[in-house]
């Protein structure tokens, strides 16, 4: 019989430690939204509706802020489960269902994966070095995966230095771009012009997919509702302020970038917050800005083939992928075949897609899986805990699922196809991790 994702509750002194506060969950979410992403996407965004960055990124803070009300409940209602896949099963109980929403999530963090190896291999490396970007892609995957391999501990401590370092950057681009505005340089009227070529509201709602990359991290949080002191009071403080302020830090940089930099020449850069630093003439030398920006997608990269790799063989171990996954190295104790397949399937996808369809595929699996926390919020609204936790009307999850579905609507044909072969190979899987468990469980019976 196949075991399915249970949510429950440990026993007493059993768990994880519950030592993170407010303020250490606060900076841990800051430093996992303000991640690589907008070092690398302000240009797709000028493509698409110009100067008028601000907006895409408006509306996929709506988006963000109503899929935030969603989990804040769910965390706080079940704050030893963590992720969409496990509210899935408590809402429906259907096992595949479970493993198709874990699946998403391993199969998101592998296409972020994948579109921050191509930025990493673009114009911040090159400010450095001439190397080709395919090889970089590979060579930078491969030791990422070496990385992982030997066993990454990941603290809140070493992500907050992580952190650090990627904020500066972004301060840095927003004080710069201050001081040229504040000198009269720059011209500040570019960011309500609109790119010429594409229809306004078509383009905002494009550029809105690729904005709502910036704003992923809801499951990064759910993943540590064991270790959280009193989270019915820490966790909807410490989410809402963390995408607040991440909110304020991207609508700093875009108005910013497009002030100093012309829109069109943001939208031909996958380095554009470097062009923004060179641009001001501050004298602060390309390479050490290239360093930080390369800090932070490194960082993000090796974090997210961490998650991709981990939710492979907890499917595994929760028998819904084959046992194969759940292997692990006599000595590190790392998960070597799953860390492998993430690899393997990332270079895959470095090689063949570009930063911005692979950050929109990225996009279309988390709505997916956010679509299914919303409806899952909703049927469990019946279901009674005996301790406080925070709600959100009903009203909330229902606008989440309806700005879900128009952001779905936006993607191509290119990026579904992407996904719909995810969803095949899941399924392929999933049928032969079945096929297994049948076979061990007709073994023990004979």
């Amino acid at each position: 019989m196949t075991k399915n994702l249970e949510v429950t509750e440990p026993a007493p002194g059993v768990g994880l430690k519950r030592a993170v506060g407010t303020w250490l969950l606060f900076a841990f979410i800051v430093g996992d939204t303000l991640g690589a992403g907008i070092y690398t996407l302000v240009g797709t965004m000028a493509a698409d509706v110009g100067g008028v960055i601000w907006l895409p990124l408006l509306i996929a803070l709506v988006v963000a802020l109503l899929t935030a009300g969603t989990y804040a409940e769910l965390i706080t209602k079940y704050p030893h489960a963590g992720g969409a896949a496990r509210y899935v099963d408590k809402a429906f109980n259907i096992p595949y269902l479970s493993f198709l929403v874990g699946f998403l999530m391993m199969a998101s963090g592998i296409t972020t994966a994948a579109a921050l190896a191509n930025a990493f291999a673009g114009d911040y490396l090159g400010a450095l070095i001439e190397v080709p970007p395919g090889i970089t892609a590979v060579v930078f995957i491969v030791l990422l995966t070496l990385i992982n391999l030997r066993g990454v501990r990941e603290s809140l401590t070493a992500n907050l230095i992580a952190s650090v370092i990627e904020v500066t950057g972004l301060v840095i681009v927003i004080v710069l771009a201050a001081v040229v505005f504040g000198s009269g340089g720059g011209d500040p009227g570019r960011i309500f012009e609109f790119a010429p070529d594409v229809p306004p509201l078509q383009g905002a709602f494009a550029a809105s997919i690729v904005a709502f990359f910036s704003f992923l991290g809801f499951e990064a949080a759910a993943n540590m509702a064991e270790e959280v002191k009193d989270p019915s009071r820490a966790y909807p403080r410490a989410l809402f302020g963390a995408i607040g302020v991440a909110a304020a830090v991207y609508l700093l940089i875009a108005i910013g970038a497009v002030i100093v930099v012309p829109p069109t020449e943001l939208a031909e850069s996958s380095g554009p917050l470097l062009d923004v630093v060179t641009a001001s003439g501050a004298g602060i030398p390309p390479w050490l800005f290239s360093l930080i920006a390369l800090v932070a997608i490194a960082n993000g990269a090796l974090l997210f083939m961490v998650m991709a790799s981990r939710v492979g063989y907890g499917l595994a171990e929760a028998r819904l992928l084959p046992r194969a996954f759940g292997r692990v190295l006599p000595n590190r104790r790392t998960p070597w075949v799953s860390i492998v397949v993430v690899a393997a399937v990332t270079i895959g996808l470095a090689l063949l897609g570009d930063v911005a369809t692979l950050a929109e595929t990225t996009v279309l699996l988390l709505l997916l899986v956010f679509l299914s926390a919303n409806v899952s919020v909703l049927v469990l609204k019946k279901d009674k805990v005996d301790h406080d936790h925070f709600t959100v009307p009903r009203i909330v999850p229902v606008l989440a699922i309806i700005a879900s579905i128009v952001l779905l609507a936006q993607q191509s044909g290119i990026v579904w196809l992407g996904a719909a072969a995810y969803v095949v190979v899941g399924s392929v899987l999933f049928l032969i991790a079945r096929i297994g468990i049948k076979r061990e469980d007709r073994a023990t019976t004979h």
